[in-house]
């Protein structure tokens, strides 16, 4: 089911215009009739009163011109048929003239405050309609686990939510589009090129932008966050109309912006999750490759040393013929030497520690050593801590780390990662809150500095 977040562009209700007026003109033609009805020894305050309903619904209903001409509409109501002399404009008793004065003024002050309010109001909606569509649009792309997939559901939303033909482009291996809305055929040599120039500058390109377009697209750059990795423009979105208006209106920038946003965390997540997935295979082929080199020398060598002593034992008996006896034993030797070279290389690829800092990480004696001293961490610890000292100055995502570490069956319990590194900081600290050897990258991952302190410090 395609989830179809609320729409923030759609205009609030117009109006009510001159059906409005007619109705608020009814209102204070009942008003006035009512008020012809009472006594008049009640006197005119009572009569007063009667003309505050219309104008409060004419500034609920109608907004801020009709309340005001409500309330004048009623002061010269009030004017006409209530005060000395009757059924003309004039004021003769400056009592009455207060009165009058007062009605426009009680008029003018409530149709200002409750329109003030109904457009607060309208702003609180609209605010909540547009949160309400960058929340759907986040969600529909945190289902995405691929870039394809995630430019599929990009382009359809955005076209959905600004009324226009989309599409977005990649610049791997070479500029070209990855995704567009249905009826758009493939790009032309000048739709690429505007795409190419969002892509290289990082500002927008195309049409409405500089003159001389030659596309109908505006193409926009899916920009990184700065400090995040990989960094840099990671797409271009392009937006265009069939009838040639600037597909995003001024108003709508900063919705367009906070959108874009959003396809950026998910390009780079699915491209942090790509990498992840790159690690374990070589992580699971390299211990493939150890299990292999500890079953050669386990395996293999001691039958070549069984060989080559039941080789000597025949020289030494004379039982066969000395050349054959001397060609097996070089044989032999020569098949020890590359089984012994063969145990010892992936040893001694991993016996140099990782220095991070004023850490150093042995990955093949299983030790920490910090400021000379020897740190005491769980199996889990060192488990985290080694995964990120192999992929030193590379953020690996939360997933990762809970694949590689507690197993697939773990993958989304964050809260054992956030355990363990709290507890690696702490012993690797000295006394600071927040070292800066274990870097979180926000909602990704963490990293691990390199030796050079390269890498700002991130809480």
């Amino acid at each position: 089911m395609i989830y179809q977040a609320p729409s923030p562009l759609t205009a609030p209700p117009p109006s009510l215009s001159w059906r409005g007026a007619g109705a608020v003109l009814a209102m204070i033609g009942l008003a006035t009739a009512i008020g012809l009805g009472i006594p008049a020894r009640w006197g005119s305050s009572s009569v007063v009163l009667l003309y505050v309903p219309p104008v409060l619904a004419a500034a609920a209903l109608a907004g801020r011109w009709l309340a005001l001409l409500a309330a004048v509409v009623a002061t010269l109501a009030f004017n006409f048929f209530f005060t000395a002399p009757y059924y003309t404009l004039l004021i003769r008793n400056p009592a009455d003239g207060v009165t009058v004065a007062m009605l426009l003024l009680v008029g003018l002050v409530t149709s200002h405050l409750v329109t003030s309010l109904r457009v607060q109001a309208e702003l609180a909606a609209f605010h909540a309609n547009r949160n309400a569509t960058i929340a759907g649009f986040a969600r529909r792309l945190l289902s995405c686990s691929n870039e394809a997939a995630i430019a599929e559901v990009a382009v359809f939303e955005l076209a959905r939510i600004f009324d226009c033909h989309a599409c977005m482009a990649s610049s791997a291996p070479e500029v070209h589009g990855i995704a567009a809305t249905q009826g758009v055929d493939a790009l032309l040599a000048g739709d690429l090129a505007a795409a190419a120039q969002a892509l290289s500058s990082g500002a927008r390109a195309g049409r409405g932008v500089a003159r001389g377009s030659l596309t109908d697209w505006q193409f926009h750059p899916v920009c990184a966050a700065p400090g995040t990795a990989p960094s840099g423009t990671l797409a271009a979105v392009g937006l265009a109309r069939e009838d040639g208006a600037p597909p995003v209106a001024a108003e709508h920038a900063s919705l367009l912006e906070s959108l874009l946003d959003q396809v950026a965390l998910a390009l780079e997540r699915a491209r942090l999750e790509s990498a992840g997935r790159e690690n374990i295979v070589l992580r699971e082929r390299d211990d493939m490759r150890s299990a292999l080199l500890g079953s050669i020398g386990n395996d293999i060598r001691p039958r070549l040393h069984g060989i080559a002593a039941a080789v000597r034992k025949l020289q030494r008996a004379g039982q066969a013929e000395a050349e054959v006896l001397h060609e097996l034993a070089g044989e032999s030797a020569r098949l020890t030497g590359f089984i012994e070279n063969l145990a010892d290389l992936d040893l001694a690829q991993n016996q140099d520690p990782v220095i991070a800092g004023d850490v150093a990480i042995d990955l093949y004696r299983r030790t920490v050593i910090k400021g000379g001293k020897p740190l005491h961490l769980t199996p889990k610890e060192f488990a985290v801590l080694a995964e990120l000292a192999r992929n030193m100055g590379r953020v690996l995502s939360h997933r990762y780390l809970l694949r590689a570490v507690w197993g697939p069956a773990h993958e989304d319990h964050i809260d054992y990662l956030r355990v363990a590194i709290s507890a690696l900081r702490r012993k690797l600290s000295d006394g600071h809150e927040y070292p800066e050897i274990i870097i979180n990258e926000p909602a990704v991952g963490y990293r691990l500095a390199r030796s050079d302190g390269s890498g700002e410090r991130e809480t």
